[in-house]
């Protein structure tokens, strides 16, 4: 099992000054030898004292542009490529343990340099000349989002699995024999290949949890999404001996003509097989597909282990203070994680285990709707050769294929996928301490919870659907999506619940709502919540300043709103003095306190406490 390999990257003489500074860092970062790597050993040993030093490396850099990229020293760290060639192609490879056995070329962990180059070759997509550096683009057809009714999950009787799955809307049975058949056929499609990409990473930045998987794709975009989007090996010989935990055939190109003699709900299906450690992708070319399936299997396996499983964005202070930030897609999980006064531990799933906070991921998921340098700087400049743009619209500008990230006409959900290391300040091995504070980017402006008003807004996980993140959502919409991220839990919502009040009592930390949506009125009315109102408010949290206001009480609902924050018109901070009609807002608070009522009547009786009493009062 790898462990992480701590590193110090070392920054020379001048800070980055601007725009001009950062290009001409750019420009230079192929040839110049700017930075020190001091690696220390590898193992589990190295991964715990990482842990016990969560030390914060702040990291100055950014990629090349197209033409100089290859000698940078963040880059040329994942040195695991190999390709097999000859008709013992695919074992080498070890897939043909899976039934595979036709492609006589494997392309293995390719090196970025080496994906770009197929991606072009093979005509995977286009290049757009992003401001910081060429960056490739692909489109995805009609699935420019997950497809959650399509997902499925094997239920094998007697299994340990069937026994603590939440089986239902979101965790779909299906039968061994339809997986069975599935899986052949998938089989069948890859050995009528004649070459097939395969990635062997990690899912897990704590060595203790961490997973081995392995991504089998006909196409060279999706492994250099999963080479983003996973844990890389550093060396070869990191690889000795990989047998994967959970292994996945993704054959999107391919659809299930028979889904209705199956009894899946289209053509598209992804289904997982937790004893078979397998899962089949079919019909969707949507990258996200390959992260959140595994992301549903770490919220099946981690909770086993005691460990605790969150859809939420992390980052940590210089004094080592970590926090999380949860919410659903689109929620601002990435952007408010990303600040230049913290380093970004990660932007999307985490584990809390003993030791502390952890990444599951090697990188980001972004999405890039109306992105300017402006407003979210550090996902602005992390777009350059080694991202992946995915469902961006190009245009024309002075002879350049340029994004425009204000076109939606294709998909509001436009992403762009990185390795971690592009964003500028970013923390080295990816594990940090216990968390100081939990903010739900919910509603309203700002609030503070008790520990029991905490639990029951987890359970609740009251947000909005944001347009794009699923097929079908034009326009945000109310919802809740138990512990903001019920799509991709596996068991039931009160057994991560029950981890989440364990962490919050034995580590005393401060839970917090702050609001990344709309003030001033419902959708079409008001506008949304600023993001620099939204950071002053985060910023009050982290360094505690908020500490040093009065408070008063919100009769509904009982969270504790502050009558001032530094930077923050107060008028803001009480939502029913930003409306035009008080009593509009009095009857939409109302409205909303009964569906919070409504929706928590499932839970009543489910875990030891009925935290519905800490809810809404009407």
């Amino acid at each position: 099992m790898i462990a992480t390999q701590s590193r110090i990257f070392l920054r020379t003489a001048t800070g980055i000054g601007g725009k001009t500074a950062l290009k001409a860092l750019i420009a230079r970062a192929g040839t110049s030898a700017s930075y020190a790597s001091v690696s220390q050993p590898t193992g589990v040993k190295a991964g715990a004292a990482a842990i016990a030093g969560r030390t914060t490396k702040h990291v100055a850099y950014k990629s090349a542009v197209a033409h100089s990229p290859a000698d940078d020293p963040l880059r040329g760290n994942y040195n695991s490529t190999v390709t097999y060639e000859g008709d013992d192609a695919c074992s080498k490879a070890g897939i043909d343990a899976l039934g595979i056995t036709g492609p006589n070329i494997i392309f293995k962990n390719q090196t970025f340099e080496q994906l770009f180059r197929h991606e072009v070759a093979n005509g995977e997509g286009k290049v757009a000349d992003a401001e910081y550096g060429d960056t490739f683009c692909v489109d995805t057809g009609k699935f420019t989002g997950r497809s959650p009714k399509d997902k499925w999950i094997v239920r094998n009787v007697g299994s340990e699995s069937e026994a603590n799955i939440d089986w239902g809307k979101v965790n779909q049975p299906t039968s061994p024999e339809v997986f069975d058949e599935l899986y052949e056929k998938a089989v069948k499609h890859f050995n009528s290949l004649d070459k097939a990409y395969v990635f062997d990473g990690f899912c897990g930045a704590n060595p203790k949890s961490q997973r081995k998987i392995r991504f089998v794709h006909e196409q060279a975009w999706q492994q250099h999404f999963v080479t983003n989007m996973f844990i890389r090996a550093n060396e070869e010989s990191d690889l000795d001996g990989f047998d994967p935990d959970f292994t996945v055939i993704n054959a999107c190109s391919q659809v299930v003509e028979d889904w209705e003699r199956h009894g899946l709900n289209s053509e598209v299906a992804c289904v997982f097989n937790v004893e078979k450690k397998c899962a089949v992708i079919f019909g969707t070319w949507y990258g996200g597909e390959n992260k959140k399936g595994i992301f549903s299997l770490m919220n099946y396996w981690l909770p086993m282990q005691g460990q605790f499983p969150m859809h939420c964005s992390a980052n940590v202070g210089k004094a080592g203070d970590s926090a999380l930030f949860f919410g659903l897609s689109g929620t601002g999980k990435t952007t408010l994680s990303a600040d230049p006064h913290r380093a970004l531990i990660g932007d999307d799933e985490h584990g809390w285990d003993e030791d502390g906070v952890f990444n599951f991921e090697g990188g980001c998921y972004a999405k890039t709707i109306n992105l300017s340098e402006e407003t979210e700087p550090d996902i602005y400049r992390a777009i350059h050769r080694d991202a992946m743009l995915e469902n961006v619209a190009l245009k024309e500008d002075g002879g350049k294929l340029v994004p425009d990230y204000f076109d939606t006409s294709k998909t509001e959900n436009g992403r762009v996928s990185y390795p971690i290391f592009h964003i500028e300040n970013y923390h080295e091995p990816q594990m940090a301490g216990h968390p100081k504070n939990i903010i739900f980017l919910i509603l309203p402006p700002i609030a503070k919870l008790t520990p029991d008003q905490a639990m029951y807004h987890f359970i609740s996980g009251y947000t909005a659907k944001v347009a794009g993140t699923e097929r079908g959502i034009t326009e945000p919409s109310a919802t809740f999506s138990a512990c903001f991220g019920a799509a991709f839990l596996t068991l039931h919502p009160t057994r991560y619940a029950e981890l989440l009040k364990e962490k919050l009592e034995k580590h005393s930390a401060n839970a917090w709502i702050v609001n990344s949506g709309w003030s001033g009125g419902a959708y079409g009315v008001g506008k949304r919540m600023s993001i620099k109102t939204t950071r002053a408010c985060v910023n009050a949290i982290l360094d505690g300043t908020i500490e040093n206001t009065t408070w008063e009480k919100d009769e509904i609902f009982g969270w504790e709103l502050p009558a001032s924050i530094p930077d923050v018109d107060s008028s803001v901070l009480h939502p029913k003095s930003t409306w035009s009609n008080p009593e509009e807002y009095d009857a939409a608070e109302k409205k909303l306190a009964e569906m919070y009522v409504k929706n928590f009547e499932k839970y009543k009786g489910k875990g030891d406490v009925d935290y519905s009493i800490y809810g809404p009062k009407i």
